[in-house]
């Protein structure tokens, strides 16, 4: 047998159903490498190692029982997770990414993480966000920032940042993340996985609250689409039982593996960033778009310029919808200076703003919603780059000067607005996907150097109609992914 970290997720559950391997093996081999890469990597928060090995531990006393009686394992068991820190898992302290906020452990497990555990996996520890959620980056006060493995001096994007580099460092085999912007997409563009950001609807188990425009779904990262198509699979509730006779609908795992139909794919740059924040894509976003539309059409699908134009009003509208929920955080005034400046800066302008202005947004947002949708109803999938540039340097959107290690009093430039410049500039085709609701997938089909694992990773994000998860994770796994 490979290396354990080295197995897919597909082939490390079979192996823990099967029995072949114990959930203690698995749970202690990817433990020990979580002791020896994170100081690298900044990916963990917090490792909860005691914990797991007991959970690792009651699992293989399950799946014992199981086999006596002759029952099924549950669909993920034994397989070591670790859920970003902006969730609550039961007797861990939830930072939300946030040096303002007093460190308590979670008296109750989240919607998210109690699904999944439900499913049998083991929760290893929680991973490095960006303050509140609310950047392409994660980087905070309260530990060291999240580190790309394919380049350390690199981030690996945000909010998902700590599990995305986890999961392409071999430090778990996939992770859920949560998209209400790009966060799902973003890191997974930035260390070369796969991110599925579903529907909005699809995954019961959002993570936010406090999101007035529905932005936020939860959905996996992982290697590949068939491991992408296995999380999902314990993320979404099956059909309700119809009687002893119905026929089960198929998996999407078991989706992933049929060959998709021929489509017809648009291709556009159009942002609706771009008219405050004019930008041009770097090269290396352009080869991998270049690259992407040369897979596809080798797979005998049709790609053509699509003429899609998005309302200048956008920007104002989704500021104001995405940093609503900060406007009511819970932050003694006293604490309020530990805020980094970005977070301070929205917060105050949430606060600022009255409930007119949020209604005013969010009847906007709906409005783009059904205009978007319609455009891009003229094609099946609609194909842009995922990221405009190649994953930034850590330090480099808030002038934090990271260096190696933690850095409790750290000085942070206090350009709030540079920072978001720079975000939107970076991520330009992310956000609208929420606004409007829609399945959308990152692919990462080109490296910088030339191979894959060589340079930097760069993708493609495919945007589909509702309902087509499962066509998005086939044409994935067509392209080889």
């Amino acid at each position: 047998m490979a290396e354990i970290h080295e197995l897919s997720a597909v082939e490390l559950r079979d192996a823990l159903r099967s029995g072949e391997l114990s959930s203690r093996q698995a749970t202690g081999h990817f433990l020990d490498r979580i002791a020896a890469e994170n100081r690298h990597l900044g990916a963990f928060i917090t490792v909860t190692a005691e914990q797991a090995l007991l959970d690792a531990a009651g699992a293989d006393e399950a799946h014992a029982r199981a086999a006596r009686d002759g029952t099924e394992p549950a669909l993920l068991h034994g397989m070591p997770v670790a859920f970003k820190d902006l969730t609550d898992v039961a007797g861990v302290v939830t930072t939300h990414g946030s040096a303002a906020l007093d460190h308590k452990p979670a008296l109750t497990d989240g919607a998210l993480v109690a699904t999944l555990k439900q499913a049998g996996v083991i929760s290893l520890g929680k991973t490095q966000v960006p303050e509140f959620g609310l950047t392409a980056y994660s980087e905070n006060r309260v530990a060291p920032p999240s580190r790309n493995p394919y380049a350390l001096s690199r981030s690996s994007g945000g909010s998902t940042g700590g599990s995305a580099a986890a999961v392409a460092a071999g430090l778990i085999p996939f992770a859920p993340g949560s998209d209400g912007g790009g966060s799902v997409r973003i890191p997974a563009a930035a260390c070369g996985l796969v991110g599925l950001k579903p529907g909005r609807g699809l995954v019961p188990a959002g993570e936010s609250t406090g999101d007035p425009a529905g932005l936020v779904v939860s959905g996996p990262l992982a290697r590949s689409a068939a491991d992408a198509a296995l999380l999902l699979d314990a993320l979404v509730p099956g059909p309700p039982a119809t009687g002893e006779s119905a026929v089960p609908s198929p998996s999407y795992l078991d989706l992933a593996a049929q060959d998709p139909p021929k489509l017809r794919i648009g291709v556009s740059l159009e942002s609706p960033w771009q008219t405050i924040f004019p930008f041009t894509p770097d090269a290396e976003a352009l080869d991998a778009l270049a690259e992407g539309i040369r897979l596809l059409e080798a797979a005998g699908h049709e790609t053509a310029d699509a003429s899609i134009r998005y309302d200048n009003r956008y920007p104002a509208a989704f500021t104001t919808a995405w940093t609503a929920a900060v406007g009511d955080a819970r932050i003694v005034p006293q604490r309020e200076a530990l805020l980094t400046p970005l977070t301070r800066t929205f917060r105050r302008r949430a606060q600022q703003r009255g409930p007119a202005k949020l209604a005013e947004s969010l009847s906007f947002l709906r409005h783009f919603q059904h205009d978007t949708i319609a455009q891009y109803a003229a094609w099946d999938l609609v194909l842009m780059p995922a990221l405009a540039q190649t994953p930034r340097p850590v330090g480099w959107f808030t002038g934090a000067a990271h260096g190696d290690g933690y850095w409790p009093a750290a000085e942070w430039a206090g350009d709030a607005d540079g920072d978001y410049r720079k975000q939107c500039e970076y991520a330009p085709w992310s956000s609208m996907v929420n606004v409007c609701g829609l399945p959308a997938i990152s692919i990462p089909v080109h490296w910088t150097g030339g191979a894959k694992g060589a340079g930097l990773p760069m993708g493609i994000q495919l945007i589909g109609p509702m309902g087509s998860e499962a066509l998005l994770l086939q044409l994935a796994a067509q392209l080889g992914f």
